[in-house]
């Protein structure tokens, strides 16, 4: 049974409630979204978003972390809050036989959350604790420079997890005004499957919803990226040097030629042996032992972004290298059978994409919340499978703004 768009009305707001039934196994799965709720509202105090999240973890205040976590053990329940860049997620799963008693521990969390200072202090110095060991983790502090170049003076510019020293400065009142302000019916979207009826899952989803306020509807900002390459070189104790990259990309999550952007990137830097990457960067030249890119299209963003690790005598000609593929690749466009050979992957691999429910609903969200028709992945594909080589290629000139390339380079 595929997957539907349907809705439930709670205190005057219609939400939607995507569906899919699956009765092979078991189980049932559901995930509770919440819009312009993820990092890009850390506009003032960088990791709140997540620290938030994080405290939701944190059990019921009557049951508390551990209590919380032990009622979920016993019957093999899984509740778990997380934060992306534009989105909360609560998530659910269990058994079928199960489901009863775990929506009335997931009510009882939506409920009365366990946000206290003992438990908020306990998180903070997890979080910080973690924050210490990524010190030292080059890849995070790379890409975190990068964002910084990119996404200057913007929400985007600061680590999804914060800093040692904004975690720090985050207390209980900013944790509670954030979970009220965003954890609202006005910006949430239900999303539900597995084995039983929509009137089951509706049933349930009423359920939830009823512990939450109505709230504003908000709307997700847009930044753009730096259209100037800039660069930025930290100096840390290092064998190897660490070389991202990054640069525009002049296109909208609901652009109609996105199709023509997944061939050209997959051809450029994701599509492992055989990318103009990996085939100049590692098989060529030896500089790497793996060189990625891919474009990044969201209703927050869009830009192209990449990375390789190299020796520390090999990173100016790492980055002239990446230069040269990027300008070569913008003017002198793709071959026919680079085309013919990503359609296969494209084409070929998509079995693969539907596989478990988890993914086609995920699927089913993503083009509901892009704004498309339900079914839209099936009508890319075959944009996909009849695209011309001369289409490809002057959709490819004509983006010559992923020329404009910042760097973050970690080195010795």
């Amino acid at each position: 049974m595929a997957a539907t768009i349907n809705y439930i009305e709670v205190k005057g707001v219609k939400i939607p409630l995507i569906f899919e039934e699956e009765k092979r196994l078991p189980i049932v799965s559901m995930q509770l979204v919440f819009k312009d709720a993820g990092t890009i509202t850390d506009s003032d105090k960088a990791g709140l978003a997540k620290l938030g999240s994080k405290m939701m973890n944190e059990g019921t205040l009557s049951l508390g972390s551990n209590g919380f976590a032990t009622a979920l053990d016993e019957k093999a329940i899984q509740i778990s809050s997380s934060v992306g860049t534009e989105t909360f997620v609560m998530e659910y799963s269990s058994l079928k036989d199960q489901f009863e008693k775990g929506t009335e521990l997931f009510s009882a969390l939506l409920k009365e959350p366990n946000i206290t200072k003992k438990s908020l202090e306990k998180v903070k110095t997890d979080v910080i604790g973690s924050l210490s060991a990524k010190e030292s983790d080059y890849d995070y502090v790379a890409n975190n420079a990068l964002k910084t170049v990119l996404f200057e003076g913007t929400p985007l510019a600061n680590p999804a997890s914060g800093t040692i020293e904004s975690i720090k400065k985050i207390d209980l009142d900013e944790v509670e005004a954030f979970l009220k302000k965003h954890l609202v019916l006005s910006n949430l979207i239900i999303v539900i499957g597995g084995d039983l009826t929509l009137e089951e899952a509706k049933q349930k989803a009423l359920l939830l919803a009823s512990n939450l306020e109505v709230g504003e509807a908000s709307e997700v900002k847009h930044y753009d990226v730096s259209a100037q390459g800039k660069e930025v070189v930290l100096k840390r104790e290092t064998q190897q040097a660490y070389l991202y990259f990054g640069s525009p990309y002049d296109m909208n999550d609901t652009d109609s030629e996105y199709y023509k952007a997944r061939v050209a990137t997959y051809i450029l830097g994701t599509g492992g042996f055989g990318s103009r990457l990996m085939e100049e960067i590692r098989v060529k030249k030896g500089l790497a032992y793996s060189a990625y890119a891919r474009v990044q299209v969201s209703k927050s963003s869009s830009y192209l972004t990449g990375y390789l690790q190299t020796k520390l005598e090999s990173l100016d000609d790492a980055k002239a290298t990446v230069k040269s593929v990027f300008e070569n690749f913008v003017n002198g466009g793709v071959t026919e059978d680079e085309l013919d050979q990503t359609k296969k992957f494209l084409l070929g691999s998509e079995p693969l994409r539907v596989e478990t429910l988890s993914q086609r609903l995920s699927r089913t969200f993503m083009e509901f919340y892009k704004g498309e028709e339900l079914g839209y992945s099936a009508k890319e594909l075959e944009l996909i499978k009849n695209l011309k080589l001369q289409d490809l290629n002057e959709f490819i000139q004509k983006h010559k703004e992923i020329l404009s390339l910042s760097y973050a380079v970690v080195t010795k």
